[in-house]
C-alpha cells in the first residue's frame, strides 16, 4: 500500500533488483483482474486519492489511487468536469490508461484526450513528468496504450465548464427493440456533439418510475446524456422520447455530478462479469441472426 510516490518508487527499485514481476492496481473496477497475478509483487496505489483543482487554469491534478467520484466532487463545487467513466467508482488510472469513454466525450474527448500530463515512476524507479513537451512517446503510450508502461503516481486534467447535464433513461419492452434501436441510430448519427448516449438491452432493474410489474422483464433501455443548454436538449432529445411507446422515463436537468453515479448499482463491488466486445463501423437493417447469412 503505497503512501506516496516516493513509496512506489521504491516498490519498483525492490522488485527490479529482485527479479520480481509486479502488477498496480488503482481503483480495482477491471473487469479481468489484470491487477491481480499469481507470483507478483501487488502495488497498490489506492491510499492515494487525493484531487487539486486550479480553477483559473482549469487543471486537475489527480493521484493516481482516485476514483472518479473523487474527481467529480472536486471539480463540480467549482463548475467543471471532464470526461470520466460512467461509473463513478471506476479507478482515474486504469480508465485513463485505456482510453477513457465517459458522457463529455463526443463533446470534449477521451479521458485520455483531456490528460495534459502524468506523474510516472520508469521501471529503474526513477520519477518523471511525462507531456507533449517532455518524455512524449511515453505520454503517447500513456494516453490509452492499456497500462504496462509504468506506474502513474497523478495525473493532470484539463477541465470544462459544466455544472449540469440535461439527462436520463427511457425505458422500452424488448420487444420493441429494432424499431427502438433503428430510431436512435438515425439520431446518434445527427446528433450534435453535446448529445451521449448508449442502448442497453437487460432485464429491468427495479427503478423507482417503472411499474413494478416490469420490474425483471427483458427491456431496451436508453441513457441519454446532453451537456449543452437544457433547453436545446429538451428540443432536441424530444425524438427519442416520441419514438414508441416506452414504459418508462425519466429525463429532466440534473448535477452533472449526480448523473456521474446515476449507474453505479448496476456495477456493485464483488460482481462477476464476463465480458465482449466488437466494433462496427456502421449498423445496418439485415438480420445476421443465422450463421449461413
Amino acid at each position: 500500500m503505497c503512501a506516496d510516490a516516493e513509496d512506489a518508487a521504491q516498490a519498483v527499485r525492490i522488485a527490479a533488483d529482485n527479479g520480481v514481476r509486479l502488477t498496480v492496481r488503482g481503483g480495482g473496477h477491471n473487469v479481468a483482474g489484470r491487477c491481480i497475478t499469481d507470483g507478483t509483487l501487488l502495488l497498490d496505489v489506492a491510499q492515494l486519492r487525493d484531487v487539486a483543482v486550479n480553477a483559473e487554469a482549469r487543471i486537475a491534478t489527480v493521484q493516481g489511487g482516485a476514483l472518479w467520484r473523487d474527481v467529480d466532487a472536486a471539480t463540480g463545487r467549482l463548475g467543471l468536469a471532464t470526461t470520466g467513466g460512467v461509473i463513478s467508482s471506476t479507478g482515474v488510472g486504469g480508465l485513463t490508461l485505456g482510453g477513457g469513454v465517459g458522457w463529455l466525450m463526443r463533446k470534449h474527448g477521451l479521458a485520455s484526450d483531456n490528460l495534459v500530463s502524468a506523474g510516472v515512476v520508469l521501471a529503474d524507479g526513477r520519477f518523471v513528468r511525462a507531456s507533449r513537451e517532455t518524455f512524449p512517446d511515453l505520454f503517447w503510450g500513456l494516453r490509452g496504450g492499456g497500462g504496462g508502461l509504468a506506474v502513474v503516481t497523478d495525473f493532470e486534467f484539463r477541465l470544462h465548464p459544466l455544472r449540469e447535464v440535461f439527462a436520463g433513461l427511457i425505458v422500452h419492452p424488448a420487444e420493441h427493440a429494432k424499431n427502438v434501436l433503428t430510431a436512435f441510430r438515425e439520431f446518434a448519427h445527427a446528433a450534435p456533439d453535446e448529445f451521449c448516449g448508449l442502448a442497453a438491452l437487460l432485464n429491468a432493474p427495479p427503478l423507482p418510475f417503472l411499474d413494478p410489474a416490469w420490474h425483471g422483464r427483458p427491456v431496451i433501455a436508453l441513457a441519454v446524456c446532453w451537456a449543452g443548454d437544457a433547453e436545446a436538449g429538451a428540443r432536441a432529445l424530444q425524438p427519442l422520447q416520441s419514438s414508441g411507446r416506452s414504459v418508462g422515463e425519466h429525463i429532466g436537468l440534473m448535477p452533472y455530478t449526480q448523473w456521474q453515479q446515476i449507474q453505479d448499482a448496476s456495477a456493485p463491488a464483488g460482481r462477476f462479469n464476463y465480458w465482449k466486445t466488437a466494433n462496427f463501423a456502421a449498423l445496418d437493417d439485415a438480420d445476421k441472426s443465422t450463421p449461413d447469412e
